[in-house]
C-alpha cells in the first residue's frame, strides 16, 4: 500500500523528528489497518489529516457551518444568588464536566465540596475556582468504588459545609474496546466507578438526610447511548443505563424524603479526558460533527447551566427526568432516512424523476 503524503509530512528519519513523527507512524499504522479491515470510518478526511499533521496529539475544535445560528454561550444562566447558603457536593469535580459544573455553582453562590482520587488534582481546582469566585470550594479525597471512602468522604463533607442540598454524581470512567477483549478487571473498573460509585455516595448521603429530615437535589450525568446502547464501550452503556433506571427509581419513591432525582445525557463535549480514552489518535471528531445538526461539540458551560437549573429551586416540579443535551446527535443517528441530508440537488433530481416514472406500479 503506498503511504499517503498527506499523513507523513517529514523529510528527516522518525527517530530524528522524535515524538511528532512517532504520532504520525501512529496514524499510518492505524490507517493501514482500517483500510485491511475495510473500515469506512473517516480516518482519512481533512481534518484528520490536519489534526495528525501538527503531531502534538491534541484535538482542535471543528465545526460545521451552520454553528454560526447556534454559538454556544456559557454565561451563566441563573441569578447570582440562587444558591446561596446551599451546599453542592460534587464527584468528578477536579476536572472536565465536574469542574465547570462546580464553578458555576460556586459562581452562583454555592459552597461546593469537589471530590476525586487525585487530590493534588482537587485542591488546585478548588483554589482556582475559590479566587474566581470568592466562595469556598473544599476538596475532598474519595474513591467512589470503596464504600468505606465514600462514608469518609461523606462525613469530611459534612463536617467541612454542611449536609448538601444538591448532590452531583459526575464520576465516570471510559474506553473504547471491542467487547471480547474485556476482561472481568476491565468490566469491574467501569461498572464500579459509574454505577456502583453513583449508588454508593447516593445511598450514603440519601439515608443521613432521610435521618436529618433534609431535602435535596440529585443529579447524575450519563451518555446518549445509556438510552440506545452501543458497542465498543459495552461497560459503560450498561453502567450508565443502571444509573439512570437507579435516579428515576429513587425519584419515585424518596421524593417523599424531599428528594428529587433528574439526569442529563450529554453528547460529545470535549474533555481531555475523555477524549484522551474514547479518541486517542484525534480520528473521530470530524465523523462527530456530522451526525450533529447543529454541527459542533458541545461545552462544559453549556452542561453546568443546565445541570444549575436543574438543582435549583426553579426545577423544585422537576424530577425523574432525563434530559439529553447532544446537539440533535441523538435524533440524528435514530432516523432512518436522515442519511439522505448527504444527496446533492442533481441527485435529488435524478431521484425524483425515477420516482415519478413509478406512479401506478
Amino acid at each position: 500500500m503506498k503511504r499517503d503524503p498527506t499523513l507523513h509530512t517529514h523529510t528527516s528519519s522518525p527517530k530524528a523528528v522524535g515524538e511528532k513523527s512517532r504520532i504520525d507512524d501512529m496514524a499510518w499504522t492505524l490507517v493501514c489497518g482500517a483500510r485491511k479491515l475495510k473500515l469506512t470510518f473517516p480516518l482519512t478526511s481533512a481534518v484528520s489529516r490536519r489534526l495528525l499533521r501538527d503531531g502534538s496529539g491534541a484535538l482542535r475544535q471543528v465545526s460545521a457551518p451552520q454553528t454560526a445560528f447556534f454559538p454556544p454561550n456559557e454565561g451563566v444562566m441563573l441569578r447570582p444568588d440562587a444558591f446561596r447558603n446551599k451546599v453542592a457536593f460534587i464527584t468528578g469535580g477536579g476536572t472536565g464536566l465536574g469542574k465547570g459544573m462546580a464553578g458555576t455553582l460556586s459562581a452562583l453562590g454555592a459552597e461546593c465540596v469537589i471530590a476525586s482520587r487525585k487530590l493534588d488534582v482537587l485542591k488546585q481546582t478548588a483554589e482556582e475556582i475559590t479566587k474566581q469566585t470568592g466562595n469556598k470550594v473544599h476538596a475532598v479525597q474519595c474513591d467512589v468504588r470503596d464504600p468505606a471512602s465514600v462514608e469518609a468522604a461523606v462525613t469530611e463533607l459534612v463536617g467541612v459545609a454542611g449536609l448538601p442540598d444538591v448532590v452531583i454524581n459526575n464520576a465516570a470512567g471510559n474506553f473504547i474496546s471491542p467487547s471480547e477483549n474485556l476482561s472481568p478487571n476491565a468490566w469491574r473498573t467501569i461498572t464500579d466507578i459509574v454505577l456502583n460509585g453513583t449508588a454508593y455516595v447516593t445511598l450514603e448521603v440519601g439515608k443521613r438526610l432521610i435521618k436529618a429530615e433534609r431535602g435535596a437535589a440529585f443529579l447524575a450525568i450519563t451518555t446518549i447511548y445509556a438510552e440506545s446502547g452501543s458497542g465498543f464501550v459495552v461497560p459503560s452503556a450498561a453502567a450508565k443505563s443502571g444509573v439512570e433506571t437507579l435516579c428515576t427509581s429513587l425519584a419515585a419513591e424518596w421524593g417523599r424524603y424531599g428528594m428529587r432525582f433528574n439526569v442529563i445525557q450529554p453528547g460529545p463535549i470535549k474533555t481531555k479526558g475523555a477524549f484522551s480514552r474514547l479518541d486517542p489518535a484525534g480520528m473521530f471528531e470530524k465523523s462527530m460533527i456530522d451526525r450533529i445538526p447543529v454541527g459542533r461539540l458541545g461545552t462544559p458551560g453549556e452542561i453546568a447551566n443546565l445541570a444549575a437549573y436543574l438543582c435549583s429551586d426553579y426545577a423544585n416540579w422537576v424530577t425523574g427526568a432525563i434530559i439529553r443535551m447532544d446537539g440533535g446527535e441523538f435524533v440524528s443517528m435514530a432516523g432512518e432516512f436522515n442519511d439522505l441530508k448527504k444527496v446533492t440537488k442533481e441527485q435529488w433530481a435524478v431521484m425524483e424523476a425515477m420516482i415519478r416514472k413509478t406512479k401506478g406500479s
